[in-house]
């Protein structure tokens, strides 16, 4: 079991955390290309619009009769074929998300924070404590623990820290985010992440619990079809001895 340092805001070393291993194990690359992508799909506005035939300005009167002048025949001054008309089957408004597996989003989020710890970019404090909401103090807590990139913070769900919260929000490249908002993406966006001890502590326990929840009805899967098939064996040997 892989363990990492705990320390404060000022950088000194308070403690260890033992890291579950089942959850900071391998990385699968695919399944975070995945969890990336519906991300982004969730995010796009999805605002794009172009006028339809029906939507253009202009008279829908036939301009010239159909036979007998020469010219080609027209219907409406809006055709798609004329200048200033409609457009045929253009984009319009609508929604990119789509339905993305609860099971492959943990795994993906696993993945995250293994490939975080390996490249040695995971940080974990005790404690948030900030006296005072000052950006200039915040950066001082930062620049202890050798952060001079991007970063996430993470603070524990249900634990109001305005002094955090208005200490961080001035500091460019700087994310703050609760433990249970925490997506693949936050991790791959940002260089270093940095969780408060009871955030990672929470979420790597609900990793587990989920990733033991999987494994259990896998092998209840697996006893129901060996089960069905045992039926099927004795009816043959049964009927083979009725034809004895």
């Amino acid at each position: 079991m892989a363990s990492i340092d705990i320390h404060d805001l000022s950088g000194k070393k308070v403690g260890t955390l033992d890291l579950d291993d089942e959850i900071f194990g391998a990385v699968n690359e695919d399944l975070l290309w995945e969890a990336v992508k519906h991300y982004r799909a969730g995010q796009r506005a999805g605002t794009h619009k172009t006028k339809a035939r029906w939507e253009v300005s202009g008279s829908g009167k036939k301009l010239w009769k159909q036979k007998g002048t020469g010219r080609a025949r027209i219907g409406s001054i809006r055709s798609p074929l004329w200048r200033h008309g409609g457009t045929v089957h253009g984009p319009v408004p609508r929604s990119y998300d789509y339905t993305f597996p609860k099971k492959k989003l943990l795994g993906a989020l696993r993945s995250a924070l293994a490939a975080k710890f390996a490249d040695g970019k995971l940080i974990i404090v005790n404690a948030f404590d900030v006296k005072e909401p000052k950006t200039k103090e915040f950066r001082k807590a930062l620049d202890a623990l050798k952060v001079d990139s991007t970063v996430l913070v993470v603070e524990q769900a249900k634990h109001e820290n305005r002094n955090l919260e208005l200490s961080a929000r001035n500091i460019e490249g700087l994310e703050l985010v609760r433990g249970h908002e925490v997506h693949p993406y936050h991790l791959l966006r940002y260089d270093r992440a940095i969780f408060a001890q009871p955030a990672i502590e929470k979420l790597q326990l609900s990793l587990k619990k989920a990733s033991a929840k999987k494994e259990r009805k896998a092998g209840e899967g697996e006893a129901a079809k060996k089960t069905a098939r045992v039926p099927r064996r004795r009816a043959k040997h049964e009927k083979a001895a009725e034809v004895a």
